[in-house]
């Protein structure tokens, strides 16, 4: 194996196919799982590691990177951040500011709590990579979705943060900046769309895997468009 990943939200719409990819890759793969029915998405592989855990739970992060961490034969390697939300209220002054913090906690939290847990290992590996999920509204927004919008040109931030304090450690950190992907959950919600347009899983899984790849070790920082033709 070429080491362990760790990615939330694998058992998503965009998360079973980079859980895939990476499987495809040789990689011992490690998926934080809430409810039962998130099994159904995922069936069981050779690599695959299902373990449930509340990511809003510092302790129960803490045994999740711990598991992923386990392997002497697959240090950790990477750390793919898909768990976030999405909310669209209105505008600034229709948004109640409960619901635009809740997106902040819902795109931040974990993903910094399980970032943190795992830049040790990460480090005592000799290396390793970070990948976010931002959103291509960070750069260019649209109306109604202010909340969500800030936390994930935060999560850039974020991102951008890792690349300059753990340069030195061979740690890199990058985001990813997707259009509207074609999941199950997105078709429901928008059945007039023209799926042809939208960016699909396998796409993106691909780009996430070439991040976690050794092929880019000198990327890092970056923002990295997956659009569509949305």
């Amino acid at each position: 194996m070429t080491g362990t990943a760790i990615v939330t939200g694998g058992t998503g719409g965009l998360g079973t196919a980079v859980v895939k990819s990476l499987l495809e890759d040789g990689r011992r793969v490690v998926v934080p799982w809430v409810e039962e029915r998130e099994l159904e998405r995922l069936p069981a592989r050779d690599g695959l590691e299902l373990v449930r855990a509340d990511l809003f739970d510092p302790g129960a992060v803490a045994d999740v990177v711990d598991r992923a961490a386990g392997d002497a034969d697959a240090p950790l390697r990477a750390v793919v951040n898909l768990v976030g939300g999405f909310s669209q209220a209105g505008r600034v002054h229709e948004t109640p500011i409960e619901e635009f913090e809740d997106q902040f906690r819902l795109n931040l939290r974990p993903t910094y709590l399980v970032t943190a847990a795992a830049l040790p290992h990460l480090m005592a590996a000799g290396g390793g990579a970070v990948v976010c999920v931002g959103t291509r509204a960070a750069l260019r927004p649209f109306r109604g979705a202010a909340g969500y919008i800030a936390s994930k040109r935060a999560v850039l931030a974020f991102v951008e943060t890792l690349a300059v304090e753990y340069r030195d450690d061979g740690v890199r950190a990058n985001a990813i900046l997707p259009s509207v992907i074609d999941t199950p959950a997105n078709r429901a919600a928008n059945p007039d769309a023209d799926f042809d347009r939208w960016v699909k899983p396998a796409q993106i899984a691909e780009v996430v895997r070439f991040l976690c790849s050794d092929a880019a070790t000198v990327t890092s920082g970056a923002a990295i468009p997956v659009y569509g033709r949305a």
